[in-house]
Formats: structure tokens, C-alpha cells, sequence
């Protein structure tokens, strides 16, 4: 009682949608490839936990959805979300849950980069995702007061009108464990996927179950470790410029293959502990103003500067991590950092918008 349904393929809701294949599961919800018998199409419906707490949750982004879909008419920018169609409710033998149904897209970029991108995406592929992320972002925060609260690889959805999502499609639907697909090499013949098939992919933000408005924010806690904004770590108030700094990570991750930062718990340190200096390696002394502008900051700070478990600090630049571990051309280095840093800025209301 109170958690997952158990769906079985062939089971049908709302005497309209038949279970095909499980597309993913998470903490609140799993998510299925349905039939749509009476429109002949194919939907996915996101099947919530019944505990009476995610049916709060569920109304809240139902609420969130539907914002996105009457802004959308307003405005074409909306076209780089994911939409909401029809939800409803439905009793199980766990209790009672709340499903959504949304557009079936492909499979995350999570998937992409998993089986392609051990050196990293294309840059030129990089750029037109970003472009279609920051233009959902944009529409989020402007148009609907939104924020996302969890940008990351598993939550961007990889979408395709011609042949190129379907030419390498069944590789990835099993992406947690094949690794038959990579980009081509040189000389290496025996690959399949082309950057020409790459820029055929659109992408568009999923996942708004950890959504918030601006206005009024659910939780304290938000975003996946890796892709949490410095304020949320210190425990700050937040807005929508902790959505750019997890867009910062998640062009670095897509550009390099490689997390911008991956936090671990030590002996002595916490995982944030290490999170917070990994930030301070990268970014610089974090200022006075915003380290203790927080009545806990003696959890991460002794003094000015000074972290309370941490002492020894490695630095090294974006600049240098760039050109030395990836080998990147200072052509390549010098635009890729001036779009990132400022995507970065310790002071929220400094940080570059969508």
C-alpha cells in the first residue's frame, strides 16, 4: 500500500490506454510506452506512487503541466517541453494513483551520452541542444514562473522527426546496458552513428515532478547532487538561476563526458563537504557575503574562505581542465569557458539568465 502499481504489459487504463513496455522508473513513478486504442497512437503515461504524499505531489504537477500547456499557445518556445495531454485517476491494488499521459518522445540524453560520448558529444550538437534547453528554460521562467528544480542528462528527451532518432533507436532503448554505439572515429568503420544523424535530434526538457513556481517553492532541498547550485547547497533561498548553474554542469558533462563535479563522501567529510570544495577548486574563494549569509554556515565554513573539514584544496582553472585533460584547442576552450562561467556565478542574481 502507498507505493508503485504493478502494471502488467497488455493492462489497459482508463479503457483507453494499452501497457506496452516499462520506459523508466524512478523514485515516485514508473513511466509506460502506452497504446492509445482510440487514436491509434503512442502515448507514455507516468503511473505515480499512491502514497497519500505523492498524490499531493502529483496535483502539484498536474498544476505545473497544464500551466506549460496554456502558455504554450502563447508562445512556440513551450514546443520545448514536454506536454502534458490527459491525466486522470485511477484505484490499483496498492490504493489510489494519479496518471499522467505525455508525449512519447526517445530515450534520454543520459542514454546518448552513455553509449556515445566517453571524449564527450560533438561541440556543434552540444550547442543546438543547449539552445533548445535554454529556450524551454527561458519559457519556464518567464512565461509560466517556473522552476524546473532538477535539470540534468536523465530529464532532457531526445526527439526526432526523420530517420535519425529511429536509425540508432534500438541501441539505446536498452541503455543501461549496451555500449554497442559510438560516434565515428577516425578510421573507425566498423560504427554507426554519424554527427549528420546527431543534428537531426531534438531535444526537450521532461520531468517537472520536481518542479516549483518562483513564487512559492516546495521544498528546501532540490536538484541531483552533481547539478546543485551552490545556494541550494548552503541551504539560500533559490530561484530560477539554480536551473542555469545545473545547465552549466550539463554542458560540461555533454561537451566532455565527464561530470563537472562528482561529489564523494570521504572518512572525515560529508558528500557536500566535498561538493562545496570541489566548487571552490574550480570557481574561487567563495565570498564572505554569501558564505555566511546563512545562519548554519558554520556546518561548511570555520572562517572566511576556510572550510571546516577540507584543508588541503587542489585548484585548477575550466581553462586548464579543458586544454590539459581533454585536449581541447584554445579556439575550442575560450568560447566553451565564456559560456559556461557565467552560467556559474556564485551570486544568483549575477548569473547569466536563459
Amino acid at each position: 500500500t502507498g507505493g508503485h502499481h504493478p502494471v502488467r504489459e497488455g493492462e489497459v487504463f482508463n479503457t483507453q490506454y494499452q501497457a506496452l513496455h516499462k520506459l523508466g522508473c524512478g523514485a515516485f513513478a514508473t513511466v509506460w510506452l502506452c497504446q492509445d486504442m482510440r487514436r491509434k497512437k503512442q502515448v507514455a503515461v507516468k503511473v505515480l506512487k499512491s502514497r497519500e504524499g505523492f498524490a499531493e505531489a502529483a496535483q502539484d504537477e498536474v498544476a505545473l503541466l497544464r500551466c506549460v500547456s496554456s502558455m504554450k499557445k502563447k508562445d512556440q518556445a513551450g514546443e520545448n517541453i514536454v506536454c502534458l495531454l490527459d491525466d486522470f485517476r485511477m484505484i490499483g491494488e496498492n490504493g489510489f494513483h494519479i496518471l499522467l499521459q505525455l508525449w512519447a518522445l526517445g530515450p534520454s540524453l543520459r542514454c546518448l551520452m552513455g553509449n556515445c560520448a566517453a571524449q564527450g558529444l560533438p561541440l556543434p550538437f552540444v550547442k543546438k541542444s543547449l539552445q533548445q534547453v535554454l529556450a524551454g528554460l527561458h519559457f519556464l521562467h518567464k512565461r509560466c514562473r517556473i522552476i524546473h528544480a532538477d535539470i540534468k542528462p536523465e530529464n532532457v528527451l531526445l526527439h526526432g522527426h526523420g530517420k535519425s532518432l529511429q536509425r540508432f533507436l534500438p541501441d539505446m532503448l536498452d541503455c543501461g546496458q549496451r555500449t554497442g554505439l559510438r560516434l565515428k572515429g577516425p578510421g573507425d568503420l566498423g560504427n554507426r552513428l554519424e554527427e549528420s544523424d546527431l543534428m537531426g535530434i531534438e531535444v526537450k526538457i521532461a520531468d517537472l515532478g520536481s518542479a516549483c513556481w518562483t513564487y512559492k517553492p516546495f521544498s528546501k532541498e532540490i536538484q541531483t547532487q552533481p547539478y546543485r547550485a551552490l545556494e541550494v547547497l548552503l541551504g539560500l533561498d533559490y530561484g530560477t538561476p539554480a536551473d542555469i548553474w545545473s545547465l552549466g554542469c550539463l554542458a560540461f558533462e555533454m561537451a566532455t563526458g565527464e561530470c563537472l563535479f562528482d561529489p564523494q563522501p570521504g572518512k572525515y567529510f560529508s558528500r557536500d563537504d566535498d561538493h562545496v570544495a570541489r566548487i571552490i577548486e574550480l570557481l574561487g574563494r567563495i565570498p564572505p557575503q554569501i558564505a555566511f549569509s546563512w545562519n548554519k554556515s558554520t556546518k561548511f565554513f570555520s572562517r572566511p574562505g576556510a572550510l571546516l573539514r577540507i584543508s588541503r584544496l587542489s585548484p585548477r582553472s575550466l581553462h586548464t581542465i579543458l586544454a590539459d585533460r581533454h585536449n581541447w584547442t584554445k579556439h575550442e576552450v575560450a568560447p566553451f569557458a565564456s559560456f559556461l562561467l557565467p552560467a556559474l556565478r556564485y551570486a544568483p542574481d549575477r548569473r547569466a539568465t536563459a
